[in-house]
């Protein structure tokens, strides 16, 4: 299968940790380009990072997915050797140090692209290679915070809101990939050499947040909170039922609009001037929301769905994970797929991001123990079962 699969051929290396650029390798290798993780012998921190089971890390088996494991420290002269004997051989290397690092390893661009031209490089920081910023620490939750996200996101009376998890991370390991198809498809049709790419987690978030920038620039508007409203379309919210579950509606479209309300029985405001503006209906959000949080809160959530359906107004229920795992439409799309696993048995998690009709991708294996695949990726260099076995001892590997 690997054969058919459209990266066949190229060979990441992932020294990154954490999440942006590991994502960002992840997305690569399932679609068939052979990632190599390189952790520290210590492992990689998302080994310790949210849930185990039997003290195995479940965060790693779905990132690191597809990736053959090997362990190296990058900060002694035996290990940045192997590393450049690797880099040799490989199309991509993705790291997240902070800016610097690499160079006092002797691990620069400048000795990196020396020993393969065509080397694509990515580099993945919190605030990118250069400016004020750049050797601060960076996450993605400062990103989250300085992006403007937070600014925007939660109650227009309460604090400003982070995500539960890595949004600005997801964006950026997203991105990241993107970056490198870009790199590849330049240096394969342009007959260019390798590159840098420099990503900072805190732009891919800020792309993603809309008009916000052009809208100050322009007119001096600032962004407010506004809860589950949206500043552009009314209603849009979420609302609870007879029995107390949640759904969400979207009225984007201007006809979706005008079907919720007559839906919900208050056909009387499609005539008023205002309500032919998703911006205008944003600016009686409150009397829109009453009517249709009227409307469903007297119904169960079976009959407001169905009623919603019918209509062929946009609805979808409010799903906890467990919910996710049985719907029938995630189901249909095998967004979740069941793969074994070595120390859990079975497990199962997202499936690839999209679906490639002549060249699809695919979950080889699950994320592997440290060092697992040691002896088979030094073993391509000529390193010896002997050289191994001292390298294990001095701490390289």
């Amino acid at each position: 299968m690997t054969a058919t699969m459209p990266l066949n051929g190229i060979r990441v290396l992932d020294a990154a940790t954490l999440f942006a650029g590991p994502l960002a390798a992840t997305l690569l290798g399932d679609y068939g380009a052979d990632v190599i993780k390189i952790e520290h012998p210590k492992g990689d921190p998302v080994r310790g990072h949210g849930h185990t089971k039997n003290g195995v890390p479940l965060w790693w088996k779905m990132i690191s997915r597809n990736k053959r494991a090997i362990s190296l420290s990058l900060s002694v002269p035996e290990g940045q050797q192997l590393l450049l004997a690797l880099v040799d051989h490989a199309d991509v290397l993705i790291e997240n140090f902070r800016p610097g690092t690499l160079e006092r390893w002797n691990l620069g661009w400048d000795v990196l692209h020396a020993r393969n031209p065509n080397l694509i490089l990515l580099r993945m920081t919190g605030f990118g290679q250069f400016g004020p910023y750049a050797s601060r620490p960076g996450f993605g939750t400062l990103a989250e915070a300085m992006s403007g996200f937070a600014h925007i996101t939660g109650d227009p009376e309460g604090p400003p809101t982070l995500p539960p998890f890595g949004l600005a991370d997801g964006i950026a390991g997203i991105t990241g990939a993107f970056a490198v198809m870009t790199a590849l498809f330049n240096r394969e049709h342009s007959q260019a050499q390798g590159q840098i790419i420099d990503m900072a987690i805190i732009e891919p978030i800020l792309t993603v947040l809309g008009s916000q920038p052009i809208v100050y620039d322009q007119l001096g508007i600032i962004q407010k909170r506004s809860g589950n409203r949206s500043i552009n379309n009314a209603p849009r919210n979420t609302y609870k039922t007879k029995e107390g579950k949640w759904i969400a509606i979207s009225t984007s479209a201007q006809s979706i609009a005008e079907r919720v309300m007559r839906l919900v029985e208050h056909p009387e405001v499609i005539d008023e001037p205002w309500f032919k503006s998703g911006a205008e209906r944003a600016k009686h959000a409150d009397l829109l929301d009453k009517m249709v949080g009227d409307w469903i809160a007297a119904r169960s959530f079976d009959q407001v769905v169905r009623a919603f359906t019918e209509a062929e107004a946009a609805v979808a229920p409010i799903y906890d994970v467990s919910d996710v795992m049985r719907d029938p439409q995630f189901q249909a799309l095998n967004s979740i797929v069941t793969l074994p696993d070595e120390e859990l048995g079975q497990v199962k998690m997202q499936n690839v991001l999209f679906r490639l009709s002549e060249t699809p991708g695919m979950i080889r294996w699950t994320g592997r123990k440290l060092g697992q695949d040691n002896a088979t990726v030094y073993g391509e260099l000529g390193v010896t079962s002997e050289q191994l076995k001292e390298l294990k001892t001095k701490g390289v590997i």
